[in-house]
């Protein structure tokens, strides 16, 4: 007689849930937890479970369902070897974006090597409070006299020197928050904003919730990027202050969009790129 293994019910049930899943993946890219759970008729926590399994095509992080391993990227973001690049527009970039904060402001600011000029250059004096999840950047403005710090906590993530939990986004979401500073990987006008992790994408969207104001911070090699986390449509900021001037051909990608470009240290140019 020939031995057959006979699947449970619950089996059955993980095996087919699990097939929907990778269909749903494999058609559309990355989906959120919740979405995913609603769309099978279970909890989160089921989903959850299921991929927890040793061997399981797909994974959760950052409250995203995504295949476990993804396709390598030749452009795939290191912390490390990002901090000297284009240094001198960040720091420009991030010198005219600091200028926009006021006494008594509460402020979000993101992750990213770009957010450690922009640490670096807020006012010294002045009396604010600041939420971050960045390790680097708690460092900075933990120096600060006059400054009240809130450091968002959870699982450390050694890419980015970033701490995420559920209940950090939570928490994030019933702060008050004057004005949010935001960094990322890449801004397209027709694809949005994204970053190169998926565990950066609730904190920055909850941020973005929270604040009354959005500013996008970003050297100029960053328009027209995409980089593999989309977070937000470009029209949630208020202002895109960009280190750097843009070519001809990209800026005209931008026609309407509000960017403040600050081209050198001298040189502030703010234009919306429609009437250039």
């Amino acid at each position: 007689m020939r031995n057959t293994v006979r699947m449970t019910a619950g089996a059955k049930a993980r095996q087919l849930r699990l097939e929907r899943m990778q269909a749903l993946i494999g058609n559309s890219g990355p989906a959120l937890l919740s979405r995913v759970a609603e769309l099978l008729g279970v909890t989160e926590m089921t989903i959850r479970r299921d991929l927890a399994v040793a061997g399981s095509p797909l994974s959760c992080l950052g409250g995203y369902v995504l295949e476990a391993t993804l396709p390598a990227s030749s452009e795939q973001y290191v912390l490390a070897e990002e901090i000297d690049h284009h240094t001198v527009r960040k720091r420009l970039a991030c010198q005219r974006a600091a200028a926009m904060v006021e006494e008594g402001d509460s402020l979000f600011i993101d992750c990213g090597t770009t957010m450690l000029h922009f640490a670096a250059a807020l006012p010294p004096d002045i009396a604010l409070t600041v939420v971050c999840y960045s390790m680097n950047v708690a460092d900075i403005i933990g120096k600060r006299a006059n400054t009240q710090l809130i450091l968002l906590g959870g699982l450390y993530q050694p890419s980015s020197l970033t701490f995420y939990s559920e209940e950090s986004v939570q928490y994030l979401g019933r702060l008050g928050v004057n004005k949010a500073f935001i960094s990322a990987g890449g801004a397209d006008p027709v694809r949005g904003v994204s970053c190169s992790h998926f565990h950066e994408v609730a904190t920055k969207q909850a941020a973005i919730r929270s604040a009354a104001q959005s500013i996008l911070v970003v050297d100029e090699s960053k328009l027209g990027r995409v980089r593999t986390a989309f977070f937000s449509p470009l029209d949630v900021f208020s202002k895109i202050v960009v280190g750097g001037e843009p070519d001809s051909e990209l800026a005209a990608q931008f026609q309407g969009w509000p960017l403040e470009v600050v081209a050198a240290p001298a040189a502030v140019s703010e234009q919306r790129f429609g009437n250039m």
